[in-house]
């Protein structure tokens, strides 16, 4: 198994590079391929500020890549609550801490839009302090 970083990622979501997109491809055709919470959370960021792709179109490129079959992700069941709850409104990375603190009963944060959106979608409570 081998783990990517998230510029072979990147370079798959927006094929800018011709010569490390098909390095990319050919790492994802031969290989089997893990993908760490944290390179997702990287690739959000990358594709949202760098390439000012929208949400939806963010939010679909990573449940592509993810979706493959030679592809393992880290907690694949937190990260995929994670893009349901992003999609839905939540920014990724606070959508990835919630879904990453299922042993906790409670989650606090000073941003009082997270504490009232991850209400609205009945995740973990959030108290917002």
């Amino acid at each position: 198994m081998l783990a990517v970083d998230t510029n072979i990622i990147v370079r798959l979501v927006t094929n800018d590079d011709s010569k490390q997109v098909a390095r990319a491809v050919a790492l994802f055709e031969q290989e089997r391929i893990f993908i760490c919470k944290t390179v997702l959370l990287e690739v959000e960021w990358v594709l949202r500020f760098s390439y000012r792709l929208p949400r939806e179109i963010v939010a679909a490129s990573l449940r592509k890549v993810i979706g493959l079959g030679n592809v393992a992700v880290e907690n694949q069941d937190e990260v995929s609550v994670a893009l349901d709850w992003h999609e839905q409104g939540l920014d990724f990375a606070d959508a990835l801490h919630l879904a990453s603190s299922g042993r906790a009963k409670r989650f606090a944060s000073f941003d009082q839009k997270l504490a009232k959106r991850a209400s609205k979608l009945q995740a973990i409570e959030v108290l917002a302090v």
